[in-house]
């Protein structure tokens, strides 16, 4: 009798682990999508190919985005460990393939961790500049 209570503990207990891990990986996945409404997705920069757009758009990155984002946009700036949500590296792929307005929207607008810059960031054109300026990292 007492080998069977150990094997339903046992049976249990692993239950309550591998549910944890699923559950825990199917909130990692959604936490990489992130859905953005049509009107933002298929937006146009309206800054595209601004010969000042890296000057204004680094100095912008640097002030507001640099301290998460990392310098160079890897995602390893000093604030980064303090989050929970784990800083995309805007020099991936994934970043660089969404579109303008996809970024921009992301950027700031936000979700959770990422703030809405909205206020801080009162310009559009200095918005679409950091946006032009993402676009150069590498």
């Amino acid at each position: 009798m007492e080998i069977l209570k150990k094997m339903k503990f046992l049976f249990l207990s692993l239950l309550f682990v591998f549910g944890g891990l699923i559950l825990q990986s199917s909130t990692n996945d959604t936490q990489d999508e992130w859905p953005v409404p049509a009107e933002f997705k298929n937006m146009k920069n309206p800054m595209a190919g601004k010969a000042d757009a890296k000057k204004v758009g680094k100095t912008l990155f640097d002030q507001h985005c640099a301290s998460c984002h990392g310098a160079e946009g890897y995602g390893d700036g000093k604030k980064a460990s303090q989050l929970d949500t784990e800083m995309r590296d805007l020099t991936s792929k994934e970043v660089l393939a969404q579109t303008d307005g996809e970024l921009y929207y992301k950027s700031f607008i936000g979700r959770d961790e990422m703030p809405n810059f909205e206020k801080k960031i009162t310009s559009v054109d200095d918005r679409w500049f950091i946006v032009n300026y993402m676009r150069t990292l590498k």
